[in-house]
Formats: structure tokens, C-alpha cells, sequence
């Protein structure tokens, strides 16, 4: 939120430089994220200074060019060559000196040199009004004054005016300060807190008055609930055009652009109390009567931006007669807001219920200043204040009659919260003892009534600006927020304690299998929980029935909880690839969510991501393409970096792989893999193969801690390693070797490895040759010829046995 400190200087007249506040403001937890300069006048005219035209020349070049002799108070006159068609000797005009900074209405920066135009010299620039930002005419240069002296600078002529801004980081509970008076009210607390007093400075609504009934518009509300307080006026015989320039610049300085006065004006009172306005065209509304009712189911309506909305049943609408005027506290309607033609207007103030607004604009996915302020709750006692503000500015800018009563339903009144303090609270929880004179000052400089004062406590009324203290903890945050958080004195003793923890800890086997994953070049990524409804329909492992859907989404994209990781991870991927990062290891510790019938289930899993080449391009190693062995060697380190046994693979039955497998240890899932379906990567215009595994992290968590870890020391005795090349049917895979190796030969065989493979015309048809090495050792002792070449009889018998292999 941008906050403007000449604005606030109209409440609270402070005299300290811009740093010094924001240290204040951000002590008051009114965070200050950054302070810029605002200038009416982009450079503020610096280097422009009056110049007298003393000759005009024709160009001897150029038929649309003159040469003038410009006298800018100098020692000798400027030659400057100009191309406007009104520029005359005598005339006084603005000159742009050489290294003068001009901007272009984009605010792109040029800077005036010594040149020569058409072969003459050129020592300057002649101004035409819109090169200066004074305008916008660019028929001809701007002609000033004739009793403005040569060499004056023309920031001295001409209102300009600069500002600080100070960017504020403001928390969704600060509803009361989304506002320059909310802001300054906030900044008179501190400053009193510091010991100074200066008066707060209240605009005054007391000159408002009705000048005539004539344009009565009567007001039926028909939803008490959502709009608790309607205020409303009309003011005729207006006169649309701009705001003058000092409302431009204050709204131009908080980054609002303005529109015309009557539009300006309700801007600025929102901006100025935090009460959002809106002005509709009378003569619009038909027989002059203003409905506040719910939409009709299937309604249309066409807001200000031109886009056709279907209206939901809960959605508050401000209507006339025979139809729809504005949504609610959310955005006005095509036909009804303000123009060029509008003679009459009526002012609406209001009051609506935060949550129907929230949920409307997020309905329809709209997002405004007034929204921004219902949405958080505005003070429902300002309403009334806020509308006769504007009114009287209406009427002193943009002309007119009140021509109304001020209307106000407001048929319940809210009452202000009451809360009792106690003493003993405040000190525990700010762990500081503070005099009663302190927190009754602290107080007061907050607006917080002070009802009755006990041994144990005081009794409060809060005001009902402040809709985010309500309770007792509340005020004592209020309280230490003033007295300053940085006056609290610690303790140089601190006492901790160190628990025992189980190395079984999920964080801890996290943080271990993470720390093997990065180091063989995996990325951690953390994703949204919130997922699209549609992607249930991508794959039929997923049902819509079980999904969990949000009461309050903040978008149908993000309106039910996921049940898988893999959507939200190739969500990751599309982005990456969409900006040229093709080559992708990711990894992600999450959450899944699933509703079975009443119950809801949460389940953790451990998800990896590979597509693109297994390294990045270099000219020092050839281009290899990620493929599921190399996944399945990262998930086997994996699991053996877990302590467990790597289990043999079976087929999975999940429609979200074209091709995968699945480990499973004592019948529980522990990971299953495989290539991504591209009917999936399709979805997501994802035009590379992507391999996914998904661990069942609670699977794993719970095998891992009945893990017995056993240690053995490292053999002495040398290991032994012996190849055979085997020709078998192609139907065999390397399992069913290893399982026979194993079971052959159980002491001495440590290691089983395929190391090539080979299919072609040198072998027989519905063949291959698969070249295994084995590894032998004996703890005890060095092994002999005699004994491997024993090992390895029974290994090539029972292959031939078992497989019908031959050695090639």
C-alpha cells in the first residue's frame, strides 16, 4: 500500500525527514518496504530556464526549421535551431540548456546535447509544452509570460510538486490502516509515545447542507445481513471534466491514474478515510429507486471492464428498478458509472459483509481497491462521514446542488466491543512490568475508551475502526506494538534444553535422503497442495469422489486438495521447459488428500521427476538421454541408502505410467516407477518423455524403523571377478540369472552384474547374449584357482540346467 507524506502532513503537521518516519511507522508495524520520490513534473523543470527570442531566421536547409538567438541571461545569446511554426523573435519561451534531462510521456529519459541540425550549430532546445510535462499540446513551443526575466528557471514559475512515498507491507488484520488517516492516526500513537503532542487534524463536514429536494432517490435494502448500513445523496447540476491538479497529484503519487473529478473525488476519499465510494449516473437509474438484493440465480450483468458475468445467487448486487447497477462492494457496471454527459450523480457509502464480498470477487476473480477494503472490514461508523466528505467536494469541484437528504438505513446499530485487561496479563506476556500511567496512555493515544480502572485491570471499549481487537490478547498486542517492541529488555541468561530424539525421525531420514539426492544433481521443489479438479479425469486411478473440495478456492484451478504428487510436479516441469530448462531432476516431499466417504485421508510421499538429457551439454561428454534404468539405479541406492533390502520388481497397475514397476516389501508399496502416459504430458504440452517415481513415505518410514542395522567390518581377503557370456532366450530376463547365481552358489558369491547386452544378426533368431560378471570372496581367506573355477562350473551347469544357456 502506497502512502503519500505530504497526504498524511495534512492530518498530523510533522516536520521529520522521510527516514526518520518510516523507522517510526515500521517500529509501529506499519512495515515500510521501501520510500520513492514522486514529482508532478517529471525532473521538475531541472535545467529549463526562460529564454527571450531575440532573432528568427529561416534555415538555409530546411523549409520547416528556424535558427533563433535565444538570450537565457548568459554572457553571449544560444543559437538554437527549432521546428515549431510559432516560434518569433520577442517571444519568452522555455529553453532546455545542454545535459538538461527531458522525459517522454512513457517516462524514457533523453538528454539535450550540442548537435548540429542540417549543417547549423544547436545549443539548446525550445519547449513545447508536452516535452516540459505541463500538458499536453504539442501544436507549437509554449509561449510564457513577457515579464519573466531571461535565465529565471522555470521551476521557480510553475506549481510543481514533490513527495515522498512510502511503500507499506500492510497485514491483512490492519484493516484500519488502509488509509492516509488511518496511517497518521497510527503515527500520532508513536509520536505520543515518544513524547510528542502534536494535534490531529480532522477534515470538517460541518459546511454540508441540502440546497434543494428536487432529485430524491429512494433506497430498499432488501438483504439486512450483507448490508448492514446504506447511505446515499444526490447531487445535481455537475460538471464532469478534470480533477485540478492537486487531487491528480496526490492520487498520481500512490499510482492511481485519474479519470475526471467526480471519478477522482471518491478515489480519493477511499484513499483518504478507507471508506470506498461509488457514483452512479442518475439519470440512469430508473424510477429513481436504488434495490440492494442477492442476484437471481443465472443473472448477467456487465461490469465496468466490459465482461459479461453470470451472477450467483449469493452475490450482492446494488440495483435500480428494472436491473443490476453494480456488484456490491466489488466493481460498478458498464452503463451506470460516470461520463463526459452525467449532470447528476448518486453517492453511494456503505457497509457490506466482509466474507459475501471476499467470495464474490473471488467468484469472479476480481480484485479492486474496494474490495480490498471490505474484504478486511472498514469502519462501519465512517460510512455516513465518508459520504458527506465527498459530497462536499463534488459540489466545490465539479459544481452542483445537494439534492437530497443524506439517506441512511442503518436499522441495527453495531455495538463496540468491550474487553476487560488485566494487569497481571500484560506484564506476562510482555514479559516486562509497565506502570498503569504507561498502558492508560498507551491507550488513549489509540482511541481505546477507558470505561473503569481496578487494582486488577481496566475495563475497555474498543473503537469500531479496529475490527481485529476483540479479545484481551488483542489489546496487549496493541499495547507492546505502541510501547515499541524494541524497548523490551531481555535477559543476557538464556536456559534451553536438549531432548532426546529418535534417529528414525522422519525430518532427519528427509533431510538424509534429500542430501543424496542433491548431490547427484536433483532440485527440491515445494508445490501447492491446492489443485485443479479436472486432473482426476487424466488418468483412472483418480476418482472426482474423492476429492476435497475448498469451501472459500481462491480460483477453480486451486479448488480441491490433490491426491497425486505428479500433476502439480509436471505443473513444475511445463514452467521450467517453457522457459528453456529442459533438463530436469526434481524431487519433493509432500502431501496427498483423499475423502472416503466421511473420512478424510492424508498421506506423505517422496516424488521424483527426470526428464531431458542426464547431463548438461558439454563438449567433454556425449549426449545421453534420461531413461528408466537410470531411475531405477537412483531409486535402488535409495532404498539401500535407507537400510532396506531392494525388493524384486513387479508390474504396476497404475494407468499414469505407459510402461513401470512397482517395489513392494512384506505387501506394502514401497515405490513405484515408470514412464509418464503421454495422454498426461499431452495436458500439460509437455513434449519429452518425463519419468516419475512415487514413494509411499509412510510405507517407508514404518519398514525403516523395524530395520535391524548390522555392521561388519571390510574383508582383508581380495575379491575375484569372472565373466561369462551367455546366449539364452530373449524371453529371460536378468532377474531370473541373479535369483539362480544366488541360490547356486550362497558364501562366497557377493556381486551380480550385467554389463552388456547384445541382439543381432550374429546371434540366433529369438536370442541374445547377455556378458554377466560375478564376484567372489571369502571372508576368511584368499581364494584359490581350484575353488573359483569350481563356483563356476556349478554357475555355467545350472544355467544351462535352468536357462537351456550356451557360453558363446
Amino acid at each position: 500500500m502506497k502512502i503519500s507524506y505530504n497526504w498524511l502532513k495534512q492530518f498530523i503537521q510533522l516536520d521529520w525527514d522521510a527516514d526518520r518516519t518510516s523507522a517510526l511507522l515500521t517500529d509501529l508495524g506499519l512495515e515500510v518496504e521501501g520510500v520513492e520520490e514522486f514529482e508532478s513534473v517529471k525532473g521538475s523543470l531541472k535545467g529549463i530556464v526562460v529564454g527571450h527570442v531575440l532573432s528568427c531566421e529561416q534555415h538555409p536547409n530546411a523549409d520547416r526549421l528556424k535558427i533563433t538567438k535565444v538570450d537565457i541571461g548568459a554572457a553571449e545569446p544560444l543559437q538554437i535551431v527549432c521546428g515549431a511554426p510559432n516560434v518569433a523573435a520577442g517571444q519568452k519561451v522555455p529553453v532546455a540548456t545542454i545535459g538538461t534531462t527531458l522525459y517522454t510521456e512513457n517516462g524514457e529519459s533523453w538528454v539535450i546535447k550540442k548537435g548540429k541540425i542540417r549543417g547549423e550549430e544547436s545549443f539548446g532546445m525550445i519547449c513545447a509544452e508536452d516535452e516540459l510535462g505541463l500538458g499536453k499540446n504539442h501544436d507549437g513551443i509554449m509561449i510564457l509570460d513577457q515579464s519573466f526575466e531571461p535565465g529565471t528557471p522555470c521551476a521557480e514559475l510553475f506549481d510543481i510538486e514533490t513527495d515522498t512515498v512510502f511503500e507499506i507491507g500492510l497485514t491483512p488484520n490492519r484493516a484500519d490502516a488502509m488509509s492516509h488517516y488511518g496511517v497518521a492516526r497510527d503515527l500520532r500513537a508513536g509520536l505520543i509515545q515518544n513524547d510528542i503532542h502534536l494535534e490531529f487534524i480532522t477534515p470538517s463536514v460541518s459546511s454540508f447542507h441540502v440546497d434543494n429536494r428536487t432529485l430524491r432517490v429512494d433506497v430498499d435494502v432488501q438483504n439486512k445481513e450483507l448490508c448492514p448500513r446504506y447511505c446515499g445523496v444526490t447531487i445535481s447540476g455537475i460538471k464532469v471534466e478534470e480533477s485540478p491538479a492537486w487531487i491528480q497529484n496526490r492520487l498520481k503519487a500512490i499510482g492511481i491514474t485519474p479519470k475526471n473529478n467526480v471519478v477522482d473525488i471518491t478515489n480519493y476519499v477511499l484513499h483518504e478515510l478507507g471508506q470506498p465510494l461509488h457514483a452512479f449516473d442518475a439519470n440512469m437509474i430508473a424510477s429513481k429507486k436504488v434495490v440492494v438484493r442477492t442476484a437471481v440465480p443465472g443473472e448477467k450483468f456487465t461490469t465496468l471492464d466490459g465482461v459479461e458475468r453470470e451472477l450467483h445467487q449469493e452475490d450482492l448486487m446494488i440495483c435500480d428498478s428494472e436491473k443490476p447497477l453494480c456488484i456490491a462492494g466489488v466493481l460498478g457496471g458498464m452503463n451506470s458509472g460516470v461520463t463526459e454527459r452525467t449532470t447528476a450523480v448518486f453517492l453511494e457509502s456503505a457497509y457490506f459483509n466482509p466474507v459475501s464480498v471476499r467470495k464474490t470477487a473471488k467468484r469472479h476473480g476480481i480484485n479492486t481497491d474496494a474490495s480490498f477494503r471490505f474484504e478486511r472490514g472498514i469502519d462501519i461508523n465512517s460510512t455516513r462521514y465518508a459520504l458527506l466528505r465527498a459530497a462536499l467536494y463534488i459540489k466545490e469541484i465539479a459544481g452542483g446542488t445537494i439534492s437530497s437528504d443524506a439517506e441512511d438505513f442503518y436499522p441495527k446499530k453495531f455495538e463496540d466491543f468491550q474487553v476487560f485487561l488485566t494487569f497481571e496479563k500484560v506484564n506476562s506476556l510482555i514479559g516486562q512490568n509497565l506502570s498503569t500511567d504507561t498502558i492508560k496512555s498507551i491507550l488513549s493515544s489509540l482511541d481505546i475508551k477507558i470505561n473503569n480502572v481496578t487494582e486488577t485491570g481496566i475495563g475497555l471499549t474498543i473503537p469500531s475502526y479496529r475490527v481485529d481487537v476483540q479479545r484481551e490478547v488483542d489489546v496487549i498486542e496493541e499495547i507492546l506494538r505502541i510501547y515499541g517492541y524494541n524497548n523490551i529488555e531481555f535477559t543476557q541468561k538464556l536456559n534451553a534444553s536438549v531432548a532426546p530424539t529418535s534417529k528414525f525421525e522422519d525430518y532427519k531420514i528427509q533431510n538424509s535422503i534429500a542430501n543424496q539426492l542433491a548431490a547427484i544433481g536433483f532440485h527440491e521443489i515445494m508445490t501447492n497442495s491446492l489443485s485443479s479438479p479436472t486432473y482426476v479425469a487424466l488418468t483412472e486411478d483418480l476418482k472426482e469422489q474423492h476429492n476435497i473440495n475448498m469451501l472459500n478456492p481462491l480460483s477453480k484451478e486451486l479448488s480441491v486438495m490433490r491426491q497425486s504428487m505428479l500433476f502439480s510436479g509436471l505443473e513444475a516441469i511445463e514452467h521450467n521447459i517453457n522457459r528453456k530448462s529442459n533438463d530436469l531432476k526434481l524431487f519433493e516431499f509432500g502431501k496427498t488428500y483423499h475423502q472416503y466417504g466421511d473420512q478424510r485421508e492424508e498421506q506423505k510421499h517422496l516424488s521424483l521427476l527426470i526428464t531431458g538429457n542426464l547431463h548438461r551439454e558439454n563438449w567433454g561428454v556425449a549426449e545421453q538421454k534420461s531413461d528408466f534404468f537410470v531411475l531405477k539405479g537412483i531409486l535402488d541406492s535409495i532404498i539401500e541408502r535407507l537400510g532396506l533390502p531392494i525388493p524384486k520388481a513387479s508390474e504396476v497397475q497404475a494407468s499414469i505410467y505407459a510402461e513401470g514397476l512397482v517395489y513392494r516389501i512384506a505387501n506394502e508399496n514401497i515405490v513405484s516407477f515408470g514412464v509418464v502416459d503421454q495422454k498426461i504430458l499431452k495436458h500439460f504440452d509437455i513434449k519429452q518423455q518425463v519419468l516419475y517415481a512415487d514413494f509411499y513415505w509412510d510405507n517407508v518410514l514404518e519398514l525403516v524403523k523395524q530395520q535391524d542395522i548390522n555392521f561388519t567390518s571390510l574383508s582383508k581377503y581380495p575379491e575375484v571377478r569372472r565373466d561369462l557370456a551367455l546366449l539364452i532366450d530373449q524371453n529371460i530376463n536378468f532377474d531370473t540369472i541373479t535369483e539362480i547365481a544366488y541360490k547356486c552358489e550362497k558364501s562366497l558369491l557377493k556381486e551380480v552384474n550385467l554389463f552388456d547386452v547384445y541382439q543381432g544378426d550374429k546371434v540366433p533368431e529369438g536370442k541374445k547374449s547377455y556378458a554377466v560378471s560375478f564376484i567372489l570372496q571369502d571372508p576368511s581367506k584368499t581364494l584359490t584357482d581350484k575353488q573359483i573355477d569350481k563356483v563356476m562350473r556349478k554357475l555355467q551347469s545350472s544355467f544351462e540346467k535352468q536357462l537351456n544357456a550356451q557360453l558363446r
